[in-house]
Formats: structure tokens, sequence, C-alpha cells
């Protein structure tokens, strides 16, 4: 009898289907401000939210050439990728001015409009991206000191998708450079962010010879795999500031570009993964439930086996294996596979 109504227990918890609403779910937008003055009406400053909150997801999420298949959608078939909306406002201070609004999208209806027009989209998990800028000038390399876009870089809020942390000045990294005058491109950028080789690393060299088109060379390490590009920028009618300006945008826009496209999810080409889950806990089972609901990666669990001692489930998930891996270790679970079989461990 003890071990039938366990079996129930089992099977009823993970029955539940859907991810828990979250902060961190990456269909959730927050912070979505409508000006109260312009749209007088609850109603029509929502649709308005959802609008900009379906434009912020998109942004964050497609890549350029994807954005494009959805530009045909009309407000009422954004309205209906929505779960829930609220106002967030606390006060009537606040409301006289802006309605803020928290969105949530519906993920299995994104999922399926994105099947259905062959759109990737992408999970990013690490927003961090060690930058260096170096400017060439005048057969001179401008390193911290006298260089525009090592000052500048951060204060640029062209993006915000992105957290672009740039290296104090270092001695060190100044004679790197000098030693590699002549090949600036074949420098180590795990030499020059020897503190961070794990994050995601870029070098940027920006050249300024005068002419009306300029060179950018981009030398990158996004997710563990090197990427170089180079950008022709047109100078057109800029001034000195604009130009650098719109080279620091540009550059930006291409990095996230990169990072998008190393951690696209393909929605038609899911993975599973068969583990085992010892119950040597009384509650561990339903902390496990509750942790995997939670990550947008995994789109079911199926149970297989069940018994007093332990459970086999099979998991599907889309995108990597590294990613599930490493959000399952932010929340206190270790998956790992000892003699070909894949085990989840609560820490």
């Amino acid at each position: 009898m003890k071990s039938f109504k366990l079996i129930i227990f089992i099977l009823v918890i993970f029955l539940k289907t859907g991810n828990v609403l979250s902060d961190e779910n990456i269909f959730h937008v927050n912070n979505v401000k409508i000006s109260n003055k312009k749209f007088n009406k609850k109603d029509l400053s929502a649709n308005q939210a959802i609008r900009a909150g379906f434009k912020e997801l998109i942004n964050r999420i497609l890549l350029q050439e994807d954005k494009k298949k959805l530009s045909n959608l009309n407000l009422k078939d954004i309205k209906n990728l929505v779960t829930y909306y609220q106002i967030t406002n606390k006060n009537k201070k606040e409301i006289e001015d802006n309605l803020a609004y928290n969105i949530q999208f519906d993920k299995e209806k994104l999922h399926d409009l994105f099947y259905r027009l062959n759109i990737s989209y992408a999970d990013i998990s690490n927003q961090e991206i060690y930058i260096l800028p170096i400017l060439k000038k005048q057969n001179q390399n401008y390193i911290f000191n006298q260089n525009y876009f090592y000052s500048s870089w951060s204060s640029s809020k062209s993006n915000e998708l992105l957290q672009f942390v740039l290296p104090l000045e270092n001695i060190e990294i100044i004679q790197k450079v000098n030693s590699n005058q002549q090949d600036l491109l074949g420098l180590n950028l795990n030499d020059i962010f020897r503190e961070y080789k794990e994050n995601n690393l870029a070098l940027v060299i920006i050249e300024d010879n005068g002419f009306n088109k300029e060179k950018i060379f981009l030398k990158t390490k996004i997710s563990g795999k090197n990427i170089s590009k180079n950008i022709i920028v047109e100078r057109l009618k800029l001034t000195r500031e604009e130009f650098y300006k719109k080279i620091i945008v540009l550059v930006q826009r291409e990095i996230l570009n990169l990072v998008k496209s190393r951690n696209l999810i393909d929605i038609r080409t899911p993975s599973f993964l068969n583990v085992k889950f010892n119950l040597d806990k009384k509650n561990n089972l339903v902390i496990l439930n509750s942790t995997l609901k939670n990550i947008d990666s995994i789109e079911n669990i199926f149970v297989q086996e069940l018994n007093n001692d332990h459970v086999l489930l099979k998991i599907k998930y889309l995108g990597k294996l590294n990613k599930i891996i490493r959000q399952l270790k932010n929340k206190d679970i270790i998956l790992e596979q000892v003699s070909d079989q894949w085990s989840l461990k609560i820490i």
C-alpha cells in the first residue's frame, strides 16, 4: 500500500506540466513603461504595452533576419501569445505619468509559432562579455589613454542585452599589445583576459586613417568558440565623435548577433536524456520537479520507471546539454554521467 501511494505521488508530480512563472523566464518581459497621458484608458495602454513588450522580446531572442518573419503579426495575433500581464506601479504619483507592465508570453504558443515559421531563438544565460577596444591611428595604438572607445564604451546605451566589461588599465596588457604592434589580431584573448578566459571575450581593433570607409577588426571567443570578423563602416558627413559613436553601436550589435548565434535553440530538433534520481529524502522529488519545470530549455519530463529507491526520467530538452548542466548547477542540482548512466543529485 505504501509503495502504491508513492507511485501515485510521483505520477501526480510529473503529470503537472508547464513552467513555473518567474522573472528568470526568458519569455517574461518586465517594466514595460507606457505614457498614461497619451493612453488614458487602461485597455489602450495595455495594448500598447503588449506591442512594446513583444518587440522587446523578439529583439532579445531573435536574430535580425528572423525578426522580419514576424513583421506581419497584428495586435490580435500578439495578444494571443500572452499568458498574462500586470500593472506594477505601487503609488498614484507613478501612475499619473507612466504605467509599468510585466508581461508573460506563452512558451508553448511561441514554440508553435517559431516551429511553423522555422525560427530558432537565442537563450542567452551569460550576458557578460569582456571587451578591449584598441584605437589604431597614425601608426599608433591607443589602449587606455587617448582612446575614445575605451572611455566611452560603457556609457553607450545602444545595447542593454549584454553587459560589456572593460579591463582596468594594466601594464601587462600594454606590454602584450606593444609586443604585437604589427599583428594585433595575433594577440591571444586568453592572455589579454587571463582572469576571465572562461567568459565571452572580444578584442576590437578600430582603424582611423581618415578615409571615407574604415575597417574594424573583431576577434571574439563566444561560448568557447573563436570567431573573427571584419566590419566596414562608412564615415559619411559625420563628425569624429558621431562616427566613433556609430562604430560602437555597430560593433555592439554585431557582437550581440554572434552571442545569439552561439546560443540558438531549434524547436524542430529536440534532444532526449535518460536520467536516474535516487529517492533518498522526503521532499527532494518535489524540489527536483519544480526546478526542472522552471528551466525554459526543458520541454517535458516523462517517468520511465519508478520504485521505492529511485525514479528513471526521460527529459526532453532544447539547445545544448552543457547549458542545462550549468542552469541546474546554478540551482544546486548536479547532472553528471557515471558509468554510462546520467544521474541527478540535489546538493
